[in-house]
């Protein structure tokens, strides 16, 4: 038996894991039962008709208990003498089925639940929260705010002691990776200490309010959602060849920074396009539509792959806004949740509207940013004036017009080359000539022929071209746009082939209500359905996302399985917490920057991740949250910080995504066409790991190392791993040891009295504290051991300085750079440097 499931078995017992209790709880048929009977039983006897074995079905009540279960008499049931049986030919599950057996623990908790009757209630995550009410516990003093009362009742029940408040640097530290992917800087952190020496609490809120208003929260924030959503620069299928999306990335940036109300953000990516006078920023974020993976396969078939992306729209939708596993209905009616193959489909036709090619090159919708829509409206304005300045009449003017009117008709060929229209007026006879005409002359001599308006035409030409020039610049996107409706019919076991499967209209899955509205007299849309996530009557957008919002600020959701809120999914380890979250989010009108705050400003938050080992040997996975958690950054945030505390990092934000040093022939085996990766020069080669170029089949090494997805599909949350892999990507990747020399100049530059003094100023630059005796005295030894090797071994110490395109300063003293490069290349490979704590 697991630890963590140990931990649950004390709880749903009552007992604190230091004593006992005088009596057990009731057990709970979510938290104790459920879990045991998805799986062990489901597969052969749950919701999936066409797979139930001798009709008995275990997950409804009324079924289980006419074949079973016998309510209050466990010697009497079925259930319990089949799953207690040793007999091969009458225990469940049978051997030959595969499934987990119900061991003697579980089984003495199924035994607890008969005779207690046998209590069946619908799965937590589909019974809509309620705001429960904030209980009273006896650790008044630590509680700050809401979470550290739902939170501290946990530490009671336990007897738990919380960790103390971490370190005043370790806090910058963890808000900075948290909310921004970017360490502070040592200015920063001196401002911190000393703003806390004076009022800790004041200078805590305020810090975390300036962080969550920096432009780079938007980009830390994109990551968790560009992984959600399988942001990628490239196609996937075939020959995963590019495509411009980056606008959207764009979007999801300026939209956490802007605190978009997540309500809007779902309505804007699901139905953007028909939205009321949709605006470029709302077409761009229909975009989340296409962000699959499409073919340019010239023997493809078209019908397969048209299955193949309404089946990806359910998988992805459904997991991100849902947490639900619907696509595992695609064949059959899902084995442990609710969830039909029609409820399947149905979803599907939600996007049956959606354009696009079922094979080949996806049409490009050009799209002006802000600021070229600004410069359009300038230009317009400029040829307007110029237009209206041709347009002026002066006596001088009419005299020439008059002039060159009468040399036109004297001449026998004098309208030759002239637009028609100019040619037949001139060769009316001028008294005879229509308002008309008479106006379409006069508009051709001041806009083309005049001598004296040769100035305004030149300037007028001039801005024209200037707009010609940036419209063939607007950049381009995909979005959606809707069409005819495709109709679509339920596949018999997902086959593309066969339709001969009803035929279904747009809906969610039946058991969680209706999306489309009573008085609607046509088919419901992708706008009921992004209204539908985010109403009342959807008990699963709010807990999901800010169950994601918890994984940020603790490393964990308090559901564990981000991806899969059904029943085999791990139940909350807090679920008043998580309902009293979800509900706030909404009752806060979806405000991302104000639950996240909420949850930074809890003294939850706040505890040091150091713990003791009763502690550890207690609640292993920290389940209870008596301390905070440790763990290693997201891909992205490992490159960042190494640029950032090298001085490299460019913080530019948006634009076309970024390409850094990658090995060559990396995408050698990319074909039709063959390609070859350019790495980027100047200020694109020190972007945020967030703007790397997102190749689908071949995504960048450096990132690929520390675990970031290819994006093939929804990624709610990434593993994280521990290989030597890792290491050698630190010490090796050109970006690393260019950082390190960067770093190097630097320490160089500080201009510290010794070695000591200068390596306790590269600690505080690093990891913004002091270094201990140990380390320094290891790292001087390493200075003053690569500063001897490197003096007389010159060509290693310039091969260590050529790495990256940066070049080295002049009148830098090369082979003590490179020893301290040698210095920088280790502190930045630290666990620590790469930890958030």
């Amino acid at each position: 038996m697991s630890r963590f499931y140990f931990a649950m078995l004390l709880t749903a017992f009552s007992v604190p894991t230091h004593g006992f209790a005088a009596e057990p709880a009731p057990v709970d048929y979510n938290r104790d039962i459920r879990p045991i009977l998805a799986n062990s039983c489901y597969a052969c006897h749950g919701p999936d008709e066409k797979q139930r074995k001798a009709k008995l079905r275990l997950d409804v009540r009324g079924e289980a208990i006419k074949k079973a279960i016998v309510p209050g008499k466990s010697d009497a049931s079925p259930l319990l003498q089949r799953i207690t049986s040793k007999d091969a030919d009458e225990m469940m599950p049978p051997p030959h089925s595969k499934k987990p057996v119900v061991t003697s623990d579980q089984a003495i908790i199924v035994k607890r639940w008969i005779d207690e009757g046998a209590k069946f209630d619908q799965h937590w995550a589909y019974v809509k929260p309620v705001h429960p009410a904030v209980l009273d516990v006896n650790n008044k003093v630590w509680v700050r705010n809401p979470i550290d009362a739902f939170i501290a009742v946990g530490h009671e029940k336990n007897k738990y002691v919380p960790a103390p408040e971490a370190d005043r640097a370790t806090l910058i530290r963890r808000l900075c990776f948290d909310l921004l992917g970017l360490p502070p800087t040592r200015a920063e952190v001196d401002v911190f200490l000393n703003a806390s020496a004076a009022n800790p609490q004041a200078a805590y809120e305020e810090l975390v309010d300036r962080l969550l208003a920096s432009s780079h929260f938007g980009e830390r924030m994109a990551v968790t959602w560009l992984d959600v959503v399988r942001y990628a620069d490239t196609g996937g299928y075939h020959s995963d060849n590019h495509r411009d999306v980056w606008m959207f990335r764009d979007y999801v940036i300026n939209s956490f920074n802007g605190n978009k109300p997540f309500d809007r953000f779902t309505l804007e990516q699901i139905a953007g396009d028909l939205l009321p006078n949709a605006t470029s920023e709302t077409r761009i974020a229909s975009g989340y539509n296409r962000m699959l993976m499409t073919t340019e396969e010239g023997g493809a078939q078209a019908k397969e792959y048209t299955a193949k992306y309404a089946a990806d729209r359910v998988r992805n939708t459904s997991a991100a806004w849902l947490g639900a596993t619907i696509g595992c209905a695609e064949c059959h009616d899902h084995k442990y949740d609710p969830y039909t193959t029609k409820d399947f489909y149905r979803f599907a036709a939600f996007f049956a509207d959606v354009k696009e090619k079922a094979v080949g090159r996806q049409d490009q919708t050009p799209i002006m940013r802000a600021e070229q829509e600004a410069e359009i409206q300038k230009l317009d304005a400029e040829i307007a004036r110029f237009q209206a300045e041709l347009a002026k009449a002066t006596p001088e003017l009419e005299a020439a017009q008059v002039t060159w009117e009468a040399g036109v008709t004297a001449k026998k060929d004098g309208t030759k080359g002239m637009p028609k229209p100019i040619a037949d007026a001139l060769a009316v006879e001028s008294a005879k000539r229509t308002p008309a005409q008479k106006q379409v002359i006069t508009a051709h001599y001041r806009t083309q022929v005049s001598p004296l308006n040769d100035p305004a035409r030149k300037q007028l030409a001039a801005v024209q071209a200037k707009k010609d020039q940036l419209l063939k610049n607007v950049p381009t996107t995909l979005i959606s746009m809707t069409g005819p409706a495709r109709t679509i019919r339920i596949l018999p076991r997902g086959n593309w082939l066969d339709d001969s499967g009803e035929a279904v209209v747009p809906e969610i899955p039946a058991f969680l209500g209706s999306a489309t509205p009573v008085d609607r007299k046509t088919l419901a849309s992708r706008m009921e359905l992004a209204r539908w996530f985010v109403s009342s009557e959807n008990p699963l957008t709010a807990r999901v996302f800010v169950n994601r919002l918890w994984k940020i600020a603790f490393g964990q959701g308090l559901v564990r399985n981000l991806d899969d809120f059904g029943t085999q999914g791990t139940i909350p380890s807090h679920p008043e917490l998580l309902d009293w979250l979800a509900t706030e989010f909404v009752k806060q009108g979806w405000d991302t920057k104000a639950l996240l705050k909420l949850m930074v400003m809890s003294n939850t938050y706040r505890q040091s991740s150091v713990t003791t080992k009763e502690l550890r040997e207690h609640d292993p996975a920290n389940v209870w949250l008596a301390r905070q958690n440790r763990f290693r950054v997201d891909a992205e945030f490992i490159r960042d910080n190494a640029l950032a505390v090298g001085g490299l990092l460019v913080d530019k934000i948006g634009g076309p995504s970024a390409r850094p040093y990658q090995p060559a022939g990396f995408w050698s085996y990319l074909n039709f066409p063959k390609r070859e990766w350019q790495s980027d020069k100047g200020e694109n080669q020190y972007r945020r790991g967030l703007y790397t170029y997102w190749c689908r089949s071949f995504l960048h090494p450096s990132l690929f190392a520390f675990d970031a997805p290819t994006r093939e599909e929804c990624t709610n949350e990434r593993p994280r791993s521990s290989t030597p892999l890792q290491a050698l990507v630190l010490l090796n990747d050109p970006t690393y040891v260019e950082a390190s020399r960067s770093f190097a100049e630097r320490i160089i530059k500080a201009d510290m009295k010794s070695p000591k003094e200068t390596i306790a100023w590269a600690f505080r630059e690093a990891l913004s504290r002091s270094a201990t005796a140990a380390e320094q005295e290891i790292l001087e030894r390493l200075y003053q051991k690569h500063l001897k090797e490197y003096a007389v071994d010159s060509a290693a110490a310039q091969k260590v300085l050529a790495v990256g395109d940066k070049p080295v300063p002049n009148g830098m003293n090369s082979t003590e750079l490179a020893a301290w490069t040698s210095v920088a290349r280790v502190i930045l490979n630290l666990h620590e440097t790469i930890t958030r704590n």
